[in-house]
């Protein structure tokens, strides 16, 4: 039998054990309840009290977070501006824009507002315009509302149902070529209480544009409907343009903070693949919704789409943000940078600790291809040359060489100052015809690496090394695609 000790024990077990599942019955269902969607028929029958004017803010900036909890009537003044603007260094494009900047003005609301929606055509636009907010529940998310041409206001009221984060474009016909030409953004909808305070928080939305000329190409580009239908983008870029916040215009955080991004994809036609190099992502509300999902590596945005990830930066250093379908942030332009600064914690990220040569198939020198075909141009100028060149070397060699020609120690030599190139014969023009790899000395320090050959004309390397010797070794002379076709050919030794 048992002693009556053993009896109380049992029965003060059995109410220990009663006492923690209901505890965790309860967090549980506080967790669910915390995270579990606002219902629209629990805001539809709210009041607004007071109005108030809708801070505007251009990527990658983003409005201060909203300080009451009860419903404002929000009024939202938008102008649509046709402009001319920099796609690329030397190139130029025809935007249509939300506000004068793709992507347009950043929005944000708070769940039951009642926005007035105020959206002008600028007079001298040669288009219609309207706006399609994915946050609207109405018919074309307000663009039968809001068709509005150059010198007119159009003027139309919803009700915020939905919290979430959500794009807003153009939706004129036709549909697609407002979009590909820049007319989108993102308006957020916060819960009442507000989103959890963050240290930092930015807008970054991607696009893809279709022009006329090839990726690099100088000049004004028009549009180009074609490549558009094929869906084969000259430029897939954040924020509207090549580097529009990478290097002096990346975006600063400090070691130690907490950063939330604002992500979207304008589109019109591929989905991103997002992805920041060197973090993880704590948290994403998949989708733009309040679903969360933890300790992403890469997430998907689809075209009309968005999501919201957050993260704590640990370790100082550029941190690049890039499509990881890889091709198009490295040959189309799909980079920005964000720049933590502070103190190094080398328990979390030591940096290279050695560096060992490790040749196991020799250093003979490895081609990628053959040579690119020979085109026959007329000889250039030196300015158009060192222009031309600076966008050519910006696409072709600044990944390993840096922008400013300083290379990465230990891996890529530097450009400036080069005794190395000073001494070659042919200027240079051999290394980038046929590669070079293995041991080689420059301003007194050690590189063993490869560099394959590169697919350009004979123009794009006079180019670039004409850039090069001018703008980082202040070497005197040009180099013409004569002497590119001499080399190419064999004519003159390296």
């Amino acid at each position: 039998m048992k002693t009556k000790f053993q009896k109380l024990k049992a029965i003060s077990l059995m109410v220990l054990l009663y006492l923690f599942s209901a505890f965790l019955f309860s967090a549980c269902n506080n967790a669910e309840d915390k995270n579990k969607s606002i219902h629209p028929d629990d805001i539809i029958n709210t009041k607004a009290a007071g109005d108030v004017e809708a801070e505007l803010t251009d990527a990658p900036y983003v409005p201060k977070p909203l300080e009451y909890s009860s419903p404002r009537k929000v009024k939202v003044h938008l102008e649509v501006i046709e402009r001319t603007g920099r796609m690329a260094d030397g190139v130029e494009y025809t935007f249509w824009t939300f506000g004068g900047q793709v992507p347009g003005k950043f929005i944000r609301i708070k769940a039951g507002d009642e926005v007035e929606f105020h959206l002008s055509n600028h007079p001298d636009n040669k288009m219609p315009h309207n706006i399609d907010l994915h946050a609207v529940t109405g018919p074309g998310g307000g663009a039968a509302a809001s068709l509005t041409a150059p010198g007119h206001t159009s003027v139309f009221s919803f009700k915020a149902l939905n919290v979430g984060l959500f794009i807003y474009h153009c939706a004129t016909a036709p549909v697609g070529m407002h979009i590909a030409n820049g007319m989108y953004g993102l308006i957020l909808v916060e819960p009442p209480q507000g989103l959890p305070k963050v240290d930092k928080e930015f807008y970054v939305v991607q696009g893809d544009f279709y022009t006329r000329g090839k990726f690099g190409e100088p000049g004004l580009q028009d549009f180009d409907m074609d490549k558009a239908l094929r869906e084969e983008a000259d430029y897939v870029v954040f924020n509207g343009s090549v580097g529009a916040n990478a290097g002096d215009n990346a975006m600063q955080v400090k070691v130690g903070e907490t950063v939330r991004l604002y992500v979207g994809n304008g589109g019109p036609n591929l989905t991103s693949a997002f992805h920041v190099i060197g973090e993880i992502f704590d948290k994403v509300y998949v989708e733009g919704g309040d679903l969360l999902n933890y300790n992403v590596q890469t997430t998907l945005v689809p075209p009309g789409g968005s999501a919201i990830v957050e993260f704590k930066c640990e370790a100082p250093g550029m941190l690049n943000i890039v499509d990881h379908a890889i091709f198009r942030t490295f040959n189309k332009g799909a980079l920005a940078q964000i720049n933590v600064t502070g103190d190094e914690n080398k328990t979390v990220y030591s940096g290279k600790q050695r560096d060992d040569v490790y040749l196991p198939e020799g250093s003979a020198i490895q081609h990628i291809s053959e040579a690119a075909p020979k085109v026959a141009v007329a000889e250039r100028t030196k300015e158009e040359r060192l222009a031309l060149g600076k966008t050519s070397y910006e696409t072709n060699c600044s990944a390993c060489h840096m922008k400013d020609g300083v290379g990465v120690p230990g891996a890529f030599p530097p450009l400036v100052k080069s005794d190395y190139l000073a001494n070659r014969v042919d200027k240079g023009i051999g290394i980038i015809l046929k590669g070079l790899s293995g041991p080689i000395k420059v301003n007194g320090k050690e590189f063993n690496g490869v560099m394959p050959a590169l697919q350009l004309t004979d123009d794009e390397v006079a180019n670039i090394l004409t850039y090069v010797r001018a703008n980082f070794s202040k070497l005197d002379g040009m180099v013409n695609a004569a002497d590119v076709a001499k080399v190419r050919t064999g004519d003159i030794g390296h």
